[in-house]
């Protein structure tokens, strides 16, 4: 472990092997780093989380392996409303100024990119990449593979696979087929994907029926089952598209 000059390190957090942290971070609280992780300068993990319910619970966070946190990026510990911990995967790319609130849940690979603001208790999937300025509502989940435009202002939850954009309020734009491919889905899975989206999102049919039409498509490919049980499953539901 390599630590910079000026960096604050608190007596509970525990960090692992080979990782850099940069001048001037500051990690405070229960917070337990993994292997190979880049901490650059200024950075403040494990602080207080900004929720007036806090009452100073032990509450901790979590962050993986081979992570690349940049510089100002503010992570929050949880809270005993949202299971008392914070988590980061692995090989998660945190850029300049993003804010991971308290009881968030940030997955494998996911590339959170400039000024993006994740409020309290979001889940995002593996995978997901957001570009700059975005917002994500509190309690909003981003499902994986999903790409978020910038400035784009999520209040409801985001389908795996799915690209919004809309800096007043996210709406569809469509699958994120780049994203897809480039992560080694074959041509007939994201055929699939789409045929789905375009049942689900862009018939006239009703949710059910929709639904029921997919499964009796799609329904053997596990990746068309993962995006009909994050709808079904979904509390806050899910960003559609305009309607003419």
């Amino acid at each position: 472990m390599q630590v910079g000059p000026g960096a604050v390190i608190g007596a509970r957090v525990r960090i692992g092997p080979d990782t850099v942290i940069g001048p001037y971070a500051v990690i405070e609280g229960e917070t337990t780093i993994g292997a190979g992780n880049r901490i650059f300068q200024f950075a403040s993990l494990g602080a207080d989380p900004q929720d007036l319910k806090y009452q100073g619970e032990a509450s901790r966070l979590e962050i993986g392996n081979y992570n690349r946190i940049r510089e100002f990026t503010t992570v929050h510990r949880g809270t005993a409303g949202g299971g008392m911990v914070t988590r980061i995967g692995n090989h998660v790319l945190l850029m300049n100024y993003t804010h991971i609130a308290h009881d968030c849940q940030i997955g494998d690979h996911s590339i959170i990119a400039n000024s993006t603001e994740i409020a309290g208790h979001c889940v995002v999937e593996e995978w997901v990449v957001t570009a700059g300025m975005c917002g994500v509502h509190q309690f909003s989940r981003i499902g994986a593979h999903a790409f978020l435009a910038a400035g784009a202002k999520t209040a409801q939850d985001v389908p795996p696979y799915a690209m919004v954009a809309g800096t007043d309020r996210a709406r569809l734009v469509g699958v994120n087929t780049t994203g897809l491919e480039r992560r080694g889905f074959d041509s007939e899975t994201v055929t699939a994907i789409k045929s789905a989206f375009r049942t689900l999102f862009y018939s006239r049919l009703l949710r059910e029926e929709a639904i029921a039409q997919v499964l009796e498509e799609h329904g053997h490919r596990a990746e068309v089952r993962r995006l009909l049980d994050f709808i079904l499953n979904s509390e806050r539901g899910v960003v559609g598209r305009d309607r003419e």
